[in-house]
């Protein structure tokens, strides 16, 4: 069935911005990206490349990105090498400096991993006493090339707006990109302690950063929509036990894709099936004994190499508009109990988040299911959570994007000037099961 409100993934229309934005992006993606373009800086001693003597830039271009191995030993949030990058593009550039950073972190099986992210620092300020908002990036894809790191340096971030909005208050930024994202990507989408750590680890490499001078006792906020939507309150659900000594005052969370299991069965057929394929590989990635390379079908098997190699988001929603299951697997990997399994312990909602938490969603989201965010926030509820929810009528899951901005910056803000938080949850929370 079709909705009004959905123009912007209607075929015509849909396919029409999407050739022309993917002709920009591959324009830029030539330039920014190309072999060696960061080798000029690597071979430069580590003063004159704006970091503290010692500091180690790694290898130039993209081998930046490689993990080293063995990962060295240390804690969550430790820096193993960083190197300038841009801010974005140039509007951004005049607000901020920016570094590529490799951190250590934990994965979903508490194994110490290395993965990459971005520190940004406005200029002009002082950073000892600026706050540090981890912004968890949206979906990017599962090509080396989609990495938010990438896209920020490269100007092309399409959640830009929210970023340079943090920045004009002086808010420090810390964004991650999640594991994986190297020239043989890996990523595990939609797993939830991988991406909760990284959130929470990405602001301690923030602090340990010398260049970037922000305080460890800084005031930390969190900020994400769709997958850092999750992110975002997987951080708040992991931080009292895994990160108590960050000073976290608050969550700003939407589209929030809770329950694994409900969005995919709503993903099925649609015309964002993409965001499907791309989850249930990101699970069998974090998880090696979900199904997914022996159940592929010979179609399923080139769709992976064309996901891995070169699709980011506009891909993922354009080259696999109302697929299904069936049409890339012999056998349904939704009914493997190993997936299951894991997609059950990657649900939301089982444990309190001790800060105050504003959660937003459209009912009319066509990407991440609207009941399943529903429910979370029962369940948040129902746990003593001090949650704000606000549900938006007729708005796409692209649209909620940058409409929610503008109400989620009011809340972080309300936070760190010490507003009394309010909630607006039911007086008896329904269906608060699990």
């Amino acid at each position: 069935m079709t909705r009004p409100h959905d123009d912007l993934l209607r075929a015509g229309t849909f396919r029409t911005i999407v050739a022309s934005a993917l002709a920009v992006l591959a324009a830029l993606a030539l330039v920014v990206f190309a072999p060696g373009a960061f080798a000029h800086e690597a071979r430069l001693p580590s003063e004159a490349r704006g970091l503290p003597a010692g500091t180690d830039p790694g290898p130039p271009g993209d081998a930046f990105y490689t993990p080293p191995s063995p990962v060295p030993a240390g804690q969550p949030g430790d820096v193993i090498r960083a190197r300038p990058a841009k801010a974005g593009p140039p509007t951004a550039r005049s607000l901020a400096d920016a570094w590529q950073v490799m951190y250590l972190s934990k994965d979903t099986h508490d194994q110490l991993i290395a993965e990459t992210g971005t520190i940004l620092v406005p200029k002009g300020a002082d950073p000892a006493t600026m706050p540090i908002v981890a912004m968890a990036p949206g979906t990017s894809g599962p090509a080396f090339r989609c990495a938010p790191s990438k896209m920020i340096d490269g100007g092309i971030f399409y959640e830009q707006a929210m970023l340079n909005e943090l920045l004009k208050r002086n808010w420090a930024v810390a964004v991650p990109d999640y594991p994986g994202y190297h020239a043989n990507p890996t990523t595990t989408y939609i797993t939830g302690r991988d991406e909760g750590h990284a959130v929470l680890d990405a602001v301690r490499a923030a602090q340990r950063l010398p260049e970037a001078k922000l305080s460890k006792d800084a005031k930390v906020l969190v900020h994400g929509y769709s997958q850092g939507g999750g992110a975002a309150m997987w951080a708040g659900e992991l931080q009292p036990a895994y990160a108590p000594e960050l000073n976290l005052q608050g969550i700003t969370a939407g589209g929030v894709p809770g329950d694994i299991v409900s969005v995919a069965l709503a993903l099925d057929g649609s015309k964002a099936f993409g965001f499907l394929f791309y989850a249930l590989l990101g699970l069998h990635n974090a998880y090696p004994d979900v199904q997914f390379d022996n159940v592929l079908s010979d179609a399923g098997k080139q769709a992976r190499q064309q996901l891995e190699g070169d699709s980011c988001t506009l891909e993922l929603l354009l080259n696999f508009q109302s697929k299904s299951v069936d049409d890339y697997f012999t056998n349904s990997p939704l009914g493997d109990s190993a997936w299951l399994t894991h997609a059950k312990e990657n649900r939301l909602g089982s444990a309190a988040i001790k800060v105050p938490v504003y959660q937003y969603h459209s009912t009319t989201d066509e990407i991440v299911a609207y009941p399943q965010a529903s429910r979370l926030r029962d369940k948040y509820c129902a746990l003593g959570v001090k949650l704000t929810w606000k549900p938006w009528d007729g708005l796409s899951h692209i649209t909620l994007v940058g409409r929610g901005n503008a109400d989620a910056l009011a809340f972080l803000t309300d936070r760190l000037n010490g507003v009394p938080a309010s909630s607006n949850c039911p007086t008896t929370p329904q269906g608060a099961s699990s």
